[in-house]
């Protein structure tokens, strides 16, 4: 099956697809888009969260056929040369460890404050609720989105 995608930015032609593959497939396997994890397939552990248009959605859950809006991972926020505010926060927060599931997080951390610009600890918490991380414990994860949330609303 033939696909076309935008990434990121960047249009993209997939003509291998199978018909009932999903976006995290697509995106890691036949795009080598490789930011985007794949821990569960089920849609419960948030790594393979991405941006469908302005939602956010677990890539494993949604069927490649049928993505019509542009896709957003966490490559397409920032680089490594130059970090989004919450990739950053979460490097000098030391909320990174393992990296699998930081992808997501930063997703996640991104849709929230585009939503909620200054949110509290338990707001926090819970626009992460559906991302698991298995190596830092969320505190340090917690405190690097209200610190980024507080870059977007000081003076």
């Amino acid at each position: 099956m033939s696909l076309s995608l935008t990434v990121d930015g960047v249009p993209y032609e997939v003509l291998d697809a199978p018909e009932n593959a999903n976006l995290a497939d697509v995106l890691r396997h036949h795009l080598g888009l490789t930011a985007t994890k794949d821990a569960c397939y089920e849609g419960r552990c948030g790594s393979c969260s991405v941006l469908l248009g302005r939602v956010l959605v677990t890539a494993c859950t949604v069927l490649a056929a049928d993505v019509t809006e542009p896709v957003v991972t966490a490559s397409g926020l920032g680089s490594s040369d130059e970090p989004s505010d919450v990739q950053r926060a979460l490097v000098e927060a030391g909320g990174v460890q393992c990296g699998f599931c930081i992808p997501g997080m930063v997703i996640a951390a991104t849709d929230l404050l585009e939503g909620n610009p200054a949110p509290t600890e338990e707001q926090v918490r819970r626009g992460l609720a559906g991302n698991l991380c298995r190596c830092t414990g969320y505190g340090r994860i917690v405190d690097a989105v209200l610190s980024a949330a507080r870059g977007r609303t000081s003076p």
